[in-house]
């Protein structure tokens, strides 16, 4: 009951100051992929995380498969290996499988700080036109990264910022 109360009691109080200022706030929302995506870059930022992603790729393929030619070898011959051997590539083996896993995971670390890398600058640039197009219009408040539930079109600034950076849209977009 005391909850609901204090509940009640900021709800008008936050109506209170929203109609106050009811002059002053006009909301705007942006769709930062969308705008990344129309920005040149992006195809440089894809084509360079997919080089990425192909080079360890390959550096894992070439780990997988030395541990399958290794896996195979020890398969055909452990009948003749003594025990001691047969210990020893085993414990190769197991240390080979622990590295491809290794890898694996720092590979996947390695993506995200290669896409950190190349998006950050990009992001930077994003922000600043949206600031530039929320202080030019007058937005108070400019929704992007968030969940937005409801927004009309008309307060969508998304191609206004693409505008600021120089990105030319189609009207159908």
């Amino acid at each position: 009951m005391k909850t609901n109360a204090i509940f009640l009691s900021l709800a008008l109080m936050v109506m209170g100051v929203l109609s106050t200022q009811a002059q002053t706030l006009k909301i705007g929302y942006t769709n930062t992929d969308y705008i990344l995506s129309k920005l040149p870059e992006a195809k440089q930022i894809e084509s360079d995380l997919k080089t990425h992603r192909d080079q360890l790729g390959a550096q894992l393929r070439s780990k997988q498969e030395e541990f399958e030619r290794k896996y195979q070898s020890f398969v055909d011959g452990q009948a003749t290996m003594t025990d001691v051997v047969r210990t020893d590539v085993q414990t190769e083996l197991q240390a080979l499988q622990d590295s491809i896993q290794k890898f694996a995971s720092e590979a996947e670390k390695s993506m995200q700080n290669k896409q950190i890398q190349l998006l950050a600058p990009v992001y930077e640039k994003i922000d600043g036109g949206i600031k530039e197009v929320a202080q030019e219009q007058g937005f108070s408040h400019v929704f992007a990264h968030g969940v937005l539930l409801f927004a009309t079109k008309d307060n969508d600034i998304s191609d206004l910022v693409l505008a600021k950076l120089g990105v030319e849209t189609s009207p159908t977009n």
